[in-house]
């Protein structure tokens, strides 16, 4: 089980994670407190990691930089094809 590429959903307090191999299997989903986040990426061998680029996104893109992940953070607009439901847009459905 190597993961290759994870994504992070950035919230205030629970983090989502689901990361993949190099065949785009899933092979890690976990929810993750603020205070759990920078020791569980320390603990995984460096991959590359993409999340929205808002608020808090550019001190976890350091924090996990220091770790040797490579962090890409992308504008909102291209990370909506990546969500497959979303509760909050009825509208849209």
């Amino acid at each position: 089980m190597k993961i290759t590429t994870i994504g992070i959903d950035l919230a205030k307090e629970v983090f989502q994670v689901h990361g993949v191999d190099r065949c785009g299997k899933a092979v890690l989903r976990k929810q993750l407190k603020r205070k759990d986040m920078a020791k569980f990426f320390a603990n995984i061998e460096p991959c590359l990691i993409g999340m929205e680029a808002y608020g808090s996104a550019h001190h976890w893109a350091r924090k996990l930089g220091e770790c040797g992940h490579t962090v890409k953070l992308m504008a909102p607009q291209f990370v909506k094809p990546y969500v497959k439901t979303n509760k909050n847009d009825v509208a849209d459905v």
